[in-house]
């Protein structure tokens, strides 16, 4: 008697995202994006960004439909807390990035998922923020990313996946890495 393996699914079409990289190889000016939000200042200090569209693969690219997402303080700094702060955010985009990438990689690699959990700490010194303290920058110490994953492989293996998922996140490369920010005023 014999068995067949069951495919290894775990949700992402990794052919798709082999094909658009062997495609854009050949035409690069196709590669270049440019993502994009709008962000209305509410009250105090909330905020609301939306997100429905970018440029890609040579046009404008519309999602399925807009994200809205509402940004403000915790009320330990007399805010409303609205929804969560900026620097939240950034985690949250950290830990989104990595844990895609967990299973487009190991989705490639045949491993199939179980489950995955990603936890997400970053440490901060507010003093800076704050203006208290000039010494102390503004952003974070430290981050660090846990990560839970039963899968139907080796530690090593997993491990190896969740590497590779960090060499190709974006999201990652922007946060360890400088990046230009241009900041432009239009008064009015």
């Amino acid at each position: 008697m014999t068995t067949t393996a069951s495919p290894v699914s775990n949700g992402v079409n990794v052919q798709a995202l082999l094909d658009a990289r062997t495609a854009l190889s050949d035409a690069p000016a196709g590669a270049q994006f440019t993502w994009k939000a709008a962000t209305t200042w509410q009250n105090g200090t909330h905020s609301q960004s939306t997100v429905d569209s970018y440029f890609g693969l040579g046009e404008e690219q519309r999602h399925r439909s807009t994200f809205t997402f509402d940004a403000d303080h915790p009320e330990v700094f007399a805010a409303e807390d609205n929804g969560a702060t900026p620097v939240e955010y950034v985690l949250v985009g950290l830990a989104s990035c990595l844990t895609a990438g967990v299973a487009a990689v190991a989705q490639n690699r045949e491993i199939q998922l179980r489950s995955v959990k990603a936890t997400i700490e970053g440490d901060m010194d507010i003093l800076g923020i704050l203006g208290a303290d000039p010494d102390v920058r503004n952003g974070f110490n430290g981050i660090r990313v846990n990560y839970e994953i039963d899968a139907d492989a080796t530690p090593a293996e997993i491990e190896a996946v969740v590497a590779q998922s960090q060499k190709r996140s974006a999201v990652f490369d922007a946060i360890t890495n400088p990046t230009n920010v241009i900041v432009d005023v239009n008064a009015g």
